[in-house]
């Protein structure tokens, strides 16, 4: 199940910095605007320690972790929804992602510019959520317009539901308020997924920060700010200094642990990252485990067992017949499928079992 997410801010704010401390891609980091002009994708693997202990207790031929697709696109600035910038481009890649983490500058440097001239982490925020609900404006008149015209003739029942959703839609965001903060339920959701709102994808924050500031994060003024008011919408932050996570992730394994110690850290911060934007989604992680491959799985949650076995492959799912289920502690705990099967630690599992976040199955099928 791939999914994505596009790291998003202003100029200068550190999205690339991010970006090649999450996959060592090499984006291209510059002092000016725009320097990331085509979206750079990279591929990181979502940090588990249950695969971590599956891995050590079945030493297999091959390790498959859950990841996240990180899409590094341009900066947007002020008048992006009217083409400003690279705002047409900016806002045809974020359509495209699943989700969005937004790089807000917390850290003042000289040597750094900022595209507004000073540093407010919110203000930043302000900018790009009104450029996003401008452009949301836009599709939704032109959805109501077409429901319009539709129900002047044999328009289908739920189109007088869509204008009316998307009739009190456009006072939000006409006032600046996000589609995801006007209380849709998820049949209103469901009604307007085919506009494909850029406020109605899932955010969070990641506060960047100068390196003396990771000491006090709780107690500085901008990361307050920005948590403040991203508590009000109810996002994750996640506070990083990008340029020392890019230092990290430029070191051996062997000398990481040090110098995170040197930071105050206990793991990098690009571990909350990858964790922070995989939750966000609601997705959970089922496990398969052996000699030949531990592998974690991506999984909505809430699936059932033939769901999850439909994401191995679909002839699982068509031809499923029941789930092997251990819990991953008890497998460490136990040390083999076996002696879980014999302490009645493995349960088999039918086509109504909600799956969680830790199992470890084994399917059976038959097509």
């Amino acid at each position: 199940m791939a999914i994505s997410c596009g790291i998003v801010g202003l100029p200068n704010v550190g999205k690339s910095t991010l970006f090649n401390a999450l996959s060592a891609a090499g984006a291209a980091v510059a002092n000016y605007p725009f320097c990331t002009i085509e979206p750079n994708v990279g591929v990181v693997p979502v940090p588990d320690e249950r695969l971590d202990a599956l891995v050590a207790l079945y030493k297999p031929k091959s390790v498959v972790a859950a990841t996240v697709n990180f899409v590094d696109i341009a900066g947007l600035v002020r008048g992006a929804s009217k083409g400003e910038g690279l705002g047409n481009q900016f806002l045809a890649n974020i359509r495209e992602t699943d989700a969005i983490a937004h790089v807000v500058r917390c850290f003042e440097d000289d040597n750094v510019i900022h595209v507004e001239g000073r540093v407010d982490p919110v203000a930043d925020v302000g900018t790009i959520d009104t450029e996003l609900c401008l452009k949301d404006l836009e599709t939704v008149d032109k959805r109501i317009d077409r429901a319009k015209k539709a129900l002047k003739g044999p328009a289908p029942k739920e189109e007088k539901q869509v204008l009316e959703l998307c009739e009190r839609l456009k006072v939000g965001l006409d006032a600046g308020k996000p589609a995801r903060a006007q209380g849709l339920s998820p049949e209103d959701q469901a009604l307007l997924r085919d506009l494909g709102l850029l406020t109605l994808k899932k955010v969070f924050y990641v506060a960047n920060v100068a390196e003396k500031q990771l000491a006090s994060p709780a107690t500085d003024p901008f990361v307050s700010a920005l948590r403040a008011h991203a508590d009000a919408e109810g996002a994750p932050v996640v506070v990083i200094c990008a340029a020392a996570e890019a230092e990290i992730a430029s070191l051996d394994a062997a000398d990481r642990p040090a110098f995170l110690e040197s930071l105050g850290l206990k793991e990098p911060g690009l571990h909350a990252v990858a964790r922070t934007a995989y939750a966000i989604l609601d997705l959970i992680t089922f496990l398969t485990a052996g000699p030949d491959e531990c592998r974690a799985w991506t999984v909505k949650r809430g699936a059932r067992a033939p769901q999850a076995a439909g994401v191995i492959h679909t002839d699982f799912e068509r031809g499923f017949i029941k789930a092997e289920v251990i819990w991953w502690e008890d497998l460490i705990k136990y040390g083999s499928e076996a002696a879980c099967r014999a302490n009645a630690k493995l349960q088999l599992e039918g086509k109504d079992y909600v799956v969680r976040d830790g199992d470890v199955i084994h399917f059976k099928f038959n097509v």
